[in-house]
């Protein structure tokens, strides 16, 4: 499935919040969220699979689940291996347990493996996914220690092992697509949003060693990763330099800096409030009117589009099974009791 400009939402925590007591509403009257999403302009889901994490989430038994969903709303779908037993970013790439006693070798093959494996379980319930991403913030590298790459692990031999576990990946794409007669582009994922120097020092790493991928991804999170213009300017270089499709596959801004109930919250500094965006439900809406803008104007019809990173995740319970409370609700497109923000209708516009 292909779509001309994808307009995502990141959707892993919805399970949990739901088979937990949590709903969703729209003029008061509740309803599947994917339906809210979906009829509000959202056109592709991502979800992220961890390895065999500890709670009953994010595994592939729910990963098949939710995919099944996704499907059959007729949504385009991307698959995000995090290859780690939790969350993947650039702090922290956490080799899954059952990986920890394997030989570099074993590892690449089990890399491989892991990743045709799952993906053909999806192509024989009928859930191909349309897209996949092979790690998740991989900046830093993946799978920790044999693929990390920052500090005093950037050296030549390690970039070499990051570029074969990335490799294993990859072929385990290509070798469950081709076995289910699906097409399926590989997206690599940094975080580098408005970095155009870091961004270009790991692509160009990639080019020297070889990898072939298909779509660049990228996080952008103004409080983090830089300017609205180093964004754009970001954007335009790496489409130029590597001549690849670029998704931005993880946004979110602020409707308010009130927290429920005192809890903690990840974006709770003035100082990250972005001139002109005030952190309000329309403030949201603009925001994602111009990031939507800046995607568009990327040369050549390379802004492929962009994907709300977890719009859903309400705070309809205290501590949730990653072992936190939920510091990402006010960033979300529904208030903390599951109604539909009116930003969320900024997926509709043009």
């Amino acid at each position: 499935m292909t779509i001309e400009f994808i307009k995502g939402a990141d959707i892993s925590f919805v399970d949990e919040i739901e088979a937990e007591g949590g709903a969703y509403y729209e003029n008061g009257v509740q309803r599947d969220v994917l339906d809210i999403l979906q009829d509000s302009g959202v056109n592709s889901a991502r979800l992220r699979i961890w390895n065999n994490p500890e709670f009953d989430y994010c595994n592939p038994q729910k990963t098949l689940m939710m995919a099944k969903r996704i499907k059959e709303k007729g949504l385009h779908f991307l698959l995000d291996f995090h290859y780690s037993d939790y969350w993947a970013d650039p702090s922290k790439q956490y080799m899954p347990k059952a990986w920890e006693q394997l030989s570099f070798e074993e590892l690449v093959q089990a890399v491989e493996q892991f990743t045709a494996s799952f993906i053909e379980q999806l192509i024989a319930q009928g859930t191909a996914p349309d897209m996949v991403q092979v790690g998740n913030e991989i900046t830093n590298g993946m799978i920790w220690g044999e693929g990390r790459v920052d500090g005093e692990h950037n050296t030549p031999e390690q970039w070499e092992k990051l570029g074969q576990l990335i490799a294993a990946g990859i072929r385990g794409v290509q070798a469950a697509a081709a076995a289910g007669d699906a097409a399926i582009p590989v997206m690599i994922h940094i975080d580098r949003g408005g970095d155009n120097e870091g961004s270009r020092y790991f692509y160009d790493k990639l080019v020297a060693l070889g990898i072939d991928y298909d779509i660049i991804g990228l996080s952008y999170y103004s409080w983090w990763h830089g300017t609205l213009e180093e964004f754009s300017d970001n954007m335009a270089d790496l489409a130029k330099r590597y001549r690849k499709p670029i998704v931005v596959v993880e946004v979110a801004y602020p409707w308010t800096m009130t927290p429920p109930d005192e809890q903690p919250l990840i974006f709770n500094k003035e100082e990250w409030i972005y001139p002109g965006f005030p952190p309000t439900v329309e403030g949201q809406r603009q925001w994602l009117l111009e990031l939507t803008k800046r995607i568009k104007a990327v040369p050549d019809g390379l802004g492929l589009g962009f994907y709300y990173w977890e719009p859903c995740w309400i705070p309809s319970k205290p501590t949730w099974s990653v072992g936190h409370e939920n510091n990402w609700s006010n960033l979300t497109l529904f208030d903390y009791k599951g109604n539909k923000l009116d930003s969320l209708n900024a997926f509709l516009e043009k």
